[in-house]
């Protein structure tokens, strides 16, 4: 099939058509990830976004459907230089061609990401549209131009769950209510395969609902877009600071920092990868982390009578971690569930979370 990029700075590269034919709007991102794609394209993170991988073959393990991280693909549409048509692996269910033709959505390959990575790095994001079954340039630039920045959009009423439901654990595991602002589901594993007993709750949810269920502690979630639009979220966090142990995992560390006085910043392009490193301030040590976020947290606005910096990103020094001093409150900008190679986020932060879960003594 024919297919055309185009991105709002009048830039436009004509390739191969993949999925189904129709038009795609988002902002262009990139990730220089070359494994875990089934992971990222079904990540709730990516929703309002055309998802670039700047590894040149994508696809040679297929997909499984074995580890997505959602109900099925949240990335608006998918750039590559190649997307492997014939993938070996034994988990294989279809290749991710056939993917993108059965969620309904469309892609485009065969043309130069290197050039487009280069571009977005030195311009920064951009708005960007994919036509496929034509190949009008003009007509790509047009409807790159014409959409709305992702900010300006309620993203997470997308992704958020519609009602709440449990994951249950150990009988005596404890219990966390979750907030879904676009949650993967390997956050949720993470919590119950160490015994918490999991309540996800819409990103509606108010401090009652929440209250209500009883819990020992409150996480909120990853999820897409501009952590100012959880108005609720942020409102929640004020209102349970003190009263419950509370944590967050990428967004919802951008939702704390917001509820505790500080405030967030879009980034120029974003941190979007498995090789992310992050500087422990309190340990001396540095941790390879998964990231996907596009916002962070401006440094300068953290009230530091009151909030520590635990980490920070060692190529940007953008802040990862952060602690209130006398509140029970933790959070992180990267995805500790989404190891990508050792376990030690993972461990770091779940185990955390299960201690102050199972050990919280507040009187509600």
């Amino acid at each position: 099939m024919k297919a055309v990029l185009g991105l709002e700075d009048g830039t436009f590269v004509k390739g191969k058509g993949m999925g189904v034919e129709g038009i795609v709007q988002g902002e262009l991102v990139f990730t220089t990830q070359y494994t875990g794609y089934e992971e990222a394209l079904t990540d709730p993170s990516y929703r309002g976004q055309i998802l670039m991988f700047t590894y040149p073959l994508i696809g040679n393990y297929g997909i499984s459907g074995e580890t997505f991280q959602s109900d099925g693909m949240q990335a608006e549409g998918l750039v590559v230089r190649e997307a492997c048509g014939r993938p070996s692996h034994h988990r294989s269910r279809r290749s991710i061609c056939e993917f993108l033709r059965d969620e309904g959505k469309s892609g485009i390959m065969g043309i130069d990401t290197r050039m487009l990575t280069i571009k977005t790095r030195e311009r920064g994001t951009m708005k960007a549209a994919i036509i496929v079954g034509d190949d009008s340039g003009e007509e790509a630039v047009r409807l790159a131009r014409e959409q709305p920045d992702i900010g300006n959009l309620d993203l997470i009423g997308k992704v958020t769950c519609k009602q709440q439901y449990q994951v249950k654990g150990d009988k005596d595991g404890g219990s966390i209510v979750l907030m879904d602002f676009g949650v993967k589901r390997n956050i949720i594993k993470s919590l119950n395969m160490r015994g918490l007993n999991v309540t996800v709750v819409p990103a509606t949810a108010s401090v009652r609902d929440i209250l209500n269920y009883e819990p020992d502690a409150l996480l909120l979630s990853n999820g897409p877009g501009d952590p100012q639009q959880a108005i609720n979220g942020i409102s929640v966090v004020k209102e349970l600071a003190g009263q419950l142990p509370i944590f967050g995992i990428c967004l919802g560390h951008q939702i704390i920092s917001l509820a505790l006085g500080g405030n967030t910043y879009k980034m120029k392009f974003g941190h979007r990868g498995a090789n992310q490193p992050v500087k422990d301030l309190k340990r001396g040590i540095v941790h390879i982390t998964s990231q996907n976020h596009g916002y962070a947290v401006d440094k300068s606005s953290i009230d530091e009578k009151e909030v520590i910096i635990t980490q920070i990103n060692a190529n940007d020094t953008t802040v990862e971690g952060l602690e209130h001093k006398y509140l029970d409150i933790v959070s992180v900008q990267y995805h500790p569930e989404a190891h990508p190679g050792p376990l030690d986020t993972e461990k770091m932060f779940f185990e955390r979370v299960v201690e102050r879960t199972k050990n919280n003594t507040t009187v509600l």
